[in-house]
């Protein structure tokens, strides 16, 4: 049996700032560090880049993402990247935690 190719792919999106006027945002990220960036975590089947366009084209979109959504941020992500859907769910939720733990503002649906 041939084994399938792996496709799935964890990616950091930066938001604007203005999302710390969101109080969801500010409830889930208690110990932000100013000095740090606001993100979202997500992990998708497409690539990083056709996901970004998508959830920026409302398209089974974050709503953080659409409407304060940047860019991605792929020296956060890349080095993760292609993996199997198991592994791609457990990494989008570990990258969350250890972003949040450095001080990132971070949300992950």
């Amino acid at each position: 049996m041939r084994q399938r190719k792996h496709h799935h792919n964890v990616y950091v999106v930066e938001l604007s700032r203005n999302v710390l006027r969101e109080a969801r945002f500010l409830k889930s990220n208690p110990d932000y560090d100013i000095s740090k960036s606001c993100v979202y975590v997500g992990m998708s089947g497409l690539s990083p880049d056709e996901r970004f366009d998508k959830h920026k084209a409302g398209i089974r979109s974050n709503r953080f993402v659409r409407e304060y959504g940047l860019r991605l941020l792929p020296q956060l992500y890349e080095c993760y990247n292609p993996m199997p859907y198991d592994a791609a769910c457990e990494m989008e939720v570990e990258l969350a935690i250890s972003l949040r733990e450095a001080g990132y503002g971070v949300w992950q649906a």
